[in-house]
């Protein structure tokens, strides 16, 4: 009989155990899938926090680019904003690399022709690019008001050329005749040769492309 009874409760405790079992197994299921959640959360989170830094290295500002951009003064009216407040020739008048150019435009009488102009594009030629050209023959384009006039209204588009257009584009400039560009990223080329070494200054009637050669009407 003794036996019978310990037979029973056994059994009983083994049901028991086995009805109790499942709800242990899904306890603790559930506490693992809240462990497991709190990552899931947490790594959102850490999106959530890290979307403005990607959002912002995803875009690319609009401004000034280029290797030549370095030298420009960091204050003051030389300054990218400083030169954005005053009109085209009276900025460059103020950018350090590009004082023989200014020279040359007082010379052709056309300072006051580049800063009444409305949405130009100056495609101007840093001090080195001038430098390139033989000192006699820079000082007798210098000499001639009419051959001057020629070569730096060639440099001036009459409109506002953003970098996209200067990928493959050809341009009628104030001298009447073509230029042409291209290139990509913020590498571009005007006629093939001549490099933009700092592009897209603007001024507050123009868009400037600094290049590093002087370019010649055909």
């Amino acid at each position: 009989m003794n036996n019978t009874r310990t037979r029973i409760r056994r059994t009983a405790i083994a049901v028991a155990a086995a009805a109790f079992l499942p709800f242990s197994l899904a306890a603790c299921s559930d506490s693992g899938g809240d462990a497991g959640a709190a990552p899931a959360a947490g790594s959102a989170q850490d999106q959530a926090a890290g979307s403005p830094a990607a959002a912002d290295g995803a875009v690319t500002a609009d401004g000034p680019f280029g290797p030549a951009c370095a030298g420009v003064p960091k204050q003051g009216a030389g300054s990218f904003e400083g030169m954005a407040k005053d009109p085209v020739a009276t900025a460059a008048s103020n950018n350090p690399a590009l004082s023989t150019l200014v020279a040359a435009v007082k010379k052709a009488g056309l300072v006051d022709t580049l800063n009444n102009a409305k949405d130009i594009t100056v495609f101007a030629p840093t001090n080195d690019a001038f430098a390139k050209i033989p000192k006699a023959d820079l000082d007798k384009v210098l000499a001639d008001k009419a051959a001057l006039t020629k070569i730096l209204t060639y440099h001036v588009v009459g409109q506002k050329l953003t970098p996209r257009q200067l990928e493959s584009g050809t341009f009628e400039t104030l001298q009447k005749s073509e230029l042409t560009t291209d290139g990509l990223g913020e590498e571009y080329k005007v006629n093939g040769t001549s490099n933009v070494v700092c592009g897209e200054v603007e001024t507050a009637n123009a868009t400037v492309y600094i290049v590093d050669t002087v370019l010649m009407p055909k």
